[in-house]
């Protein structure tokens, strides 16, 4: 097999983000399911052996140190102490006429020493005494776009994922926008017979008609009379509850925010607040006494 480093089109020096970043992109134009091309299968695999050293932080080190080979395989450095054997007999493995000696009275055949290092052959692929997995499938990226509703009650929803494959899942209660969900297994079959890779859904919340999403934070505007702007009163604000009662303070500007607490999003540390920033209206028609009071208040001001 090619060196991994240059399979994945990377720099031994390159971090593990750059990494993984090449081989699910590589991953991806690949696969069999999605490239017609006869090779395509055979560079998947290709792709996936070197992903399997590089993308190990073990087990690139012990290639980086030439103790492991491009097949993740232990690179044979010989032992020290053996002599010829004296018997012209095939040997164990296919070594004739050697022996191995480690010391007085112990004599070791050649085929447990190989069987150590290399791993039985058949049964899967060993290093040493421990089975290395079959390469995993490569995972796949996913969006959802959710009502504000949805966000905020949970539920089951259905979707399409990019690999095909449909699935139905549970969307968490006061689940935030931009929120990473795991699906485990749901990503590309391993090629190997390894795990199926997983998929990483990013939640999207659609815009609202009168509510902005700001983490468990919601923004909205409140229209606002004059008179209740300038005098102060109760009003009416609505929420995902239903409309609440709020006081204005008197001499309330334009532009001011004001917090309803509770009223935002649910969340496991507690629901976000409200945060409503006031609009003051004018009156839809001419009002005769407001123009007097106002062309009073100008000519004071001369």
């Amino acid at each position: 097999m090619r060196d991994p480093y240059e399979v994945l089109g990377v720099s031994r020096q390159a971090s593990s983000d750059e990494v993984k970043k090449a081989f699910r992109k590589l991953a991806k134009t690949w696969h069999p399911d999605q490239n017609k091309d006869p090779k395509a299968k055979e560079r998947f695999a290709e792709i996936n052996a070197a992903y399997e050293i590089v993308g190990d932080a073990g087990k690139r080190g012990q290639f980086d140190r030439g103790e492991i080979d491009a097949e993740g395989k232990p690179r044979f450095q010989g032992f020290e102490g053996f002599r010829p054997g004296a018997g012209g007999g095939a040997g164990a493995g296919g070594f004739e006429g050697f022996s191995f000696n480690f010391g007085r009275g112990a004599r070791v055949d050649p085929a447990d020493i190989f069987g150590d290092v290399f791993g039985d052959v058949g049964g899967g692929t060993r290093t040493g005494r421990r089975t290395r997995a079959a390469p995993r499938g490569a995972d796949v990226e996913a969006e959802i776009t959710l009502t504000l509703k949805e966000a905020v009650q949970g539920g089951n929803r259905r979707l399409v994922l990019p690999n095909g494959r449909e699935v139905e899942m549970t969307v968490p209660i006061g689940v935030t926008d931009g929120k990473v969900m795991r699906l485990k297994g749901l990503g590309e079959p391993s090629t190997f017979g390894g795990e199926h890779g997983d998929a990483h859904l990013t939640i999207r919340i659609a815009p609202h008609e009168r509510f902005t999403v700001d983490g468990k934070l919601l923004r909205a505007r409140l229209p606002v009379a004059l008179e209740d702007a300038v005098l102060g009163g109760k009003v009416r604000v609505p929420t995902l509850d239903g409309e609440v009662e709020m006081t204005i303070p008197a001499m309330t500007n334009s532009g001011r925010s004001l917090r309803l607490r509770g009223k935002g999003l649910p969340a496991k540390d507690g629901p976000g607040d409200l945060i409503v920033t006031v609009e003051i209206t004018l009156p839809p028609e001419a009002d005769p006494e407001l123009d007097e009071l106002m062309r009073k208040r100008r000519a004071s001001k001369g």
